[in-house]
């Protein structure tokens, strides 16, 4: 059987995993195993991180920032709500 050795793991997660690892009557190396197994065996089940979803998104377009900040000031129909602002918001 293979060894895993870990190192430099910080104190609030190895405090978290030694308290997950209490309730579910493990040892930490049993612990780390079964997260893995499930993490491994379910990868659907485990949610995306938002960031970074986020960050994969593409952005394609043509305009330049200036061009962009037009349009939206074009498409606002109601500006008072805004009040008021000076430069991106007036």
């Amino acid at each position: 059987m293979a060894i895993l050795q870990v190192r430099d793991i910080d104190d609030r997660l190895y405090s978290s995993l030694k308290e997950k690892a209490q309730k579910e009557n493990r040892s930490i190396s049993q612990e780390v195993i079964s997260i893995l197994e499930y993490y491994l065996a379910n990868p659907d089940r485990i949610k995306k991180n938002p960031t970074r979803e986020f960050l994969n998104l593409l952005w394609e377009d043509d305009k330049n920032a200036d061009e962009i900040v037009q349009e939206i000031h074009r498409s606002r129909k109601n500006k008072r709500n805004l009040g008021k602002f000076d430069g991106l918001f007036n």
